[in-house]
């Protein structure tokens, strides 16, 4: 299996329920979503002109470019190795779940880490029993993918992007339409500002959901 794979970095996990908890990235490249509000559009094209060795590719700090490279199933694992405190492996993109992530989630688990998979939920899932899956669900976005209902009940959590109240009925639209395991609802304001962030408190204090504040935009990190 090759993974192409944007970056790779270790940081500390900004969002929803793992918030704070150390974690080592791994962004994959390619997304057909196409949200209007996506801060890594750079990972959208699978194109062959940016395609970097893995080499070039891990040498890259921190530049959000779309440069990527596939790495195999052990350049992976050994990237991942290089971070020994770290226990907690994110894959994110891009949409991740284009990909087959089973047997490197399932061997990551059984080398005692935890796995999580931020998604859409446009695409099958396909990854451990025990990977968490954090669902942001984007309905009605440009490129007319549809939210799986497979995805939404197998999320551990949901976590909305929120930029006016709209964004909010979709989220009701969503929750009452499918079948919900998960109790953890979180809403998530764009890009920090100001009117969304207050919108968030104010429908989760009447709902009786959760506010995610990008922990890592605050403070700064990657």
């Amino acid at each position: 299996m090759q993974y192409p794979i944007n970056e790779i970095f270790y940081s500390l996990q900004g969002e929803a329920n793992f918030a704070g908890l150390p974690s080592v990235f791994i962004r994959l490249q390619g997304c057909n979503v196409g949200c209007a509000f996506c801060d890594t559009k750079h990972t959208w094209e699978l194109n062959p002109d940016t395609e970097q060795s893995v080499i070039k590719l891990v040498a890259k700090q921190n530049q959000h470019t779309d440069n990527w490279a596939y790495f195999s199933h052990e350049e992976l694992l050994t990237e991942i190795k290089k971070y020994s405190a770290c226990r907690h492996v994110v894959f994110t993109g891009g949409e991740p779940a284009m990909y087959d992530l089973a047997a490197i989630t399932n061997e990551l688990h059984s080398l005692g880490y935890t796995t999580q998979i931020e998604t859409s939920g446009t695409e099958k899932l396909l990854i451990s029993d025990n990977t968490w899956v954090t669902l942001s669900p984007k309905v009605d976005m440009p490129g007319h993918k549809v939210v799986l209902a497979d995805n939404v009940s197998r999320a551990n959590e949901i976590k909305m992007p929120v930029g006016k109240m709209a964004d909010i009925d979709k989220l009701k639209i969503l929750l009452s339409t499918h079948q919900i395991k998960t109790k953890l609802v979180w809403l998530q304001p764009l890009s920090c500002k100001e009117n969304p962030t207050k919108l968030c408190i104010e429908q989760a204090l009447l709902n009786n959901w959760r506010v995610s504040v990008q922990i890592h935009k605050f403070v700064n990190i990657h």
